[in-house]
């Protein structure tokens, strides 16, 4: 049953994504960013893929006017990712209609049953935010030995 639940959210996800014209993944990551920027690996170990594909995804992004890398000054080698004032206002909207079209999923139950769901969702989201299943080749900075052991 939870399999059928995710491939219905995932859906609809998909689908209010798609209608501000952006792919899942675009929409996460400006979610993600929405209220403070984040370095690339940081967001790379969030979203779940590996740093050059993210990369990719930031190019495209920033072609589009919807955020925007800094240079820290400290380091100029680390760079920290943000949304422009076009990407807030794109998340914003993406926001409300997720909280709009989203809850009928569970239109079917009474309203006390979606209510209760609704305040399990709050405390599971609350609990684990946004965590990322390791992706092969996602983590650069695992130590590299050259040095072999018998």
């Amino acid at each position: 049953d939870l399999v059928w639940l995710s491939v219905l959210v995932q859906r609809r996800y998909a689908q209010i994504c798609a209608d501000h014209d952006l792919t899942s993944v675009q929409a996460t990551l400006l979610c993600v960013i929405k209220d403070r920027s984040q370095g690339m690996g940081e967001l790379a170990r969030q979203l779940g893929v590996a740093k050059n594909a993210l990369s990719g995804l930031v190019d495209r992004m920033e072609r589009r006017g919807l955020v925007q890398r800094e240079t820290l000054q400290c380091d100029r080698r680390a760079v920290t990712l943000s949304t422009t004032a076009l990407g807030k206002e794109i998340v914003g909207a993406l926001y409300a209609d997720v909280a709009d079209r989203m809850p009928d999923i569970a239109g079917a139950l009474p309203a006390d049953e979606r209510r209760r769901l609704a305040d399990s969702i709050a405390r599971i989201t609350a609990s684990i935010r946004l965590t990322a299943l390791p992706v092969d080749g996602a983590d650069d900075e695992r130590p590299v030995t050259t040095s072999s052991r018998t």
